[in-house]
């Protein structure tokens, strides 16, 4: 369930958890239409006969793709209703630290790090950022996310 806040509370939010979100599944279709979208259809992917005798024992996600599922992961957890202006301002840093096998369930938990303003009557959030794996040990990617709301 998306939390909401208001503009004047996102200061008051550093190092507040937020999550984990719902759990998702990843699917074949999902890593096809992805290979074809980024011009990636490397085997590990978008061959699951082939896969099954690979490293990880069937097709698995792209890096980027699971990544790509940071922005409805994020909105899932959490949302600013009394502003104009939302925008994806980048990431700090990634790490795609485990596999994610398709059929696998991933789901995301945040926790703000900073909040700072910025010009144009804005705030910018700092976000770390943790997309988890069901039954891994190991998350499958690990980010520092810059999220941006203006008034």
């Amino acid at each position: 369930m998306t939390t909401m806040y208001t503009f004047d509370e996102l200061p008051s939010l550093v190092g507040t958890a937020v999550g984990p979100g719902p759990w998702r599944t990843i699917t074949q279709e999902q890593v096809n239409t992805f290979a074809d979208a980024a011009d990636d259809h490397q085997w590990i992917h978008v061959d699951p006969e082939r896969a099954k005798d690979g490293p990880f024992g069937g097709p698995i996600a792209h890096g980027f793709l699971t990544l790509s599922l940071l922005i409805p992961l994020w909105g899932e957890l959490m949302d600013v209703a009394d502003v104009k202006t939302k925008v994806n301002y980048g990431l700090n840093r990634v790490r795609f630290t485990a596999p994610v096998p398709v059929g696998a369930r991933i789901r995301m938990s945040s926790t703000i790090a900073a909040v700072e303003e910025v010009k144009g009557d804005g705030v910018q959030l700092t976000v770390d950022q943790t997309i988890e794996v069901e039954g891994s040990d190991r998350p499958a990617v690990v980010a520092t996310f810059l999220a941006r709301f203006y008034r």
